[in-house]
């Protein structure tokens, strides 16, 4: 089980301290990463509201919110960092504009657009019959479905 998903095992509540730096801190040491203080606060940021996807620009406007002093460059090498060890999943939109996923579970993604925001999709919902092979040499290591959305025009 990955660490990030036994900080949320409610079977596991027993594990926990019940103090979020403490979960955080040890959901990092169990991922391999060193729990520095930009880690601790960036995970405790993360993960304490449940999943959710984020951009490392809303994130760092939540710490400079929380009073946490931290650059821009920082919340991306962290979210970087964090995607690496399987803590969240990077996804890729436009080739301008990643979101950070906390919820690693095989699922797929709603994009809306025009409100830059995802919501997730069930993986049963989506009908994958036929993947295509990959190539010689290769396996298919996971499919990201985006369905992209707007609002229906009112005329």
């Amino acid at each position: 089980m990955l660490p990030v998903a036994r900080l949320r095992d409610p079977s596991l509540h027993h594990a926990r301290t019940g103090c979020p730096f403490h979960d955080v801190r040890q959901m990092l040491k169990e991922a391999g990463l060193r729990p520095t203080r930009q880690r601790l606060a960036l995970g405790w940021l993360l993960f304490a509201k449940g999943d959710r996807h984020i951009s490392a620009e809303i994130l760092h406007e939540e710490a400079q919110r929380a009073r946490f002093p931290v650059s821009l460059a920082t919340v991306y090498n962290t979210l970087h960092q964090f995607t690496e060890v399987g803590l969240l999943r990077e996804l890729a939109l436009d080739g301008s504009r990643a979101f950070f996923d906390t919820n690693v579970h095989d699922h797929h993604h709603f994009f809306l657009e025009g409100e830059n925001e995802l919501l997730d999709i069930p993986l049963s919902a989506v009908n994958m019959d036929k993947t295509p092979e990959p190539p010689p040499g290769y396996e298919v290591a996971r499919v990201d479905v985006v369905v992209r959305v707007r609002r229906k025009s009112t005329s």
